[in-house]
């Protein structure tokens, strides 16, 4: 599907060119709606038309102009500073949230500020927050509340993976060679990096079953243990 050309501006009337040419107290006010009408052409640079969103084919094409692929965790931190609701689709009001809050309204400037999104998010409120994103935005259907266990491995390698590399690497082959699980929830989800986080690795000296750790954390650990041994 080819991608949307980007929309011509609106004729100029004589009240804009006085408030935006002629009248310097109104400057800022004008700097403002222009950087929100560059956005708003960025936006159909990408869009699909027909749906009124940059779909999955427009969201390839933005990757190829940023200079990164398209399975990029910068590009599922990006869709949590949208705060994206459908996975592979930005809304206008999607696009212009997440661009006027990283400063952004040239592809240049969103390729510049990529690098601090991700530092913002190791800040550990917001990696919490982007952690728990992340499970959600792979719930595609309606009234879906699991993930399948392949969709899980993924998803921990691309976002767990860059800081617990060995937690999330071991945890990964337990996950593929258990047969009792086929989907995780997002508690389960919540408590691998709870787990990550609190629990020495690999002894695993400070694990404690009765702390209302999920089945699946219990057997993991199990496993593990007599991997060890």
């Amino acid at each position: 599907m080819p991608r949307a050309s980007k929309r011509k501006a609106a004729p100029s009337t004589s009240t804009s060119v006085t408030s935006c040419d002629v009248v310097p107290p109104r400057a800022g006010k004008c700097k403002s709606r222009k950087v929100v009408d560059r956005i708003g052409s960025l936006f159909e640079l990408y869009a699909n038309q027909s749906l009124n969103m940059i779909d999955p084919e427009g969201i390839e094409a933005l990757c190829s102009d940023l200079g990164v692929d398209h399975t990029n965790v910068r590009i599922l931190m990006l869709a949590w500073k949208m705060k994206a609701e459908k996975q592979g689709y930005f809304s206008r009001d999607e696009w212009q949230r997440g661009l006027k809050e990283l400063h952004v309204d040239t592809i240049s400037k969103l390729k510049k500020a990529l690098p601090g999104l991700e530092k913002e998010l190791m800040t550990p409120p917001k990696f919490e927050d982007f952690y728990a994103y992340a499970f959600r935005y792979c719930l595609t259907e309606e009234r879906q509340k699991s993930v399948d266990i392949e969709t899980v491995c993924e998803l921990l390698n691309l976002v767990l993976g860059p800081l617990y590399r060995l937690q999330v690497d071991l945890l990964i082959k337990y996950l593929k060679v258990q047969s009792e699980y086929r989907a995780l929830n997002m508690d389960q989800w919540l408590h691998f990096y709870r787990f990550c986080k609190e629990i020495s690795f690999p002894d695993l000296q400070n694990y404690d079953s009765d702390q209302a750790w999920p089945v699946i954390i219990d057997n993991f650990v199990e496993w593990m243990r007599d991997e060890q041994s």
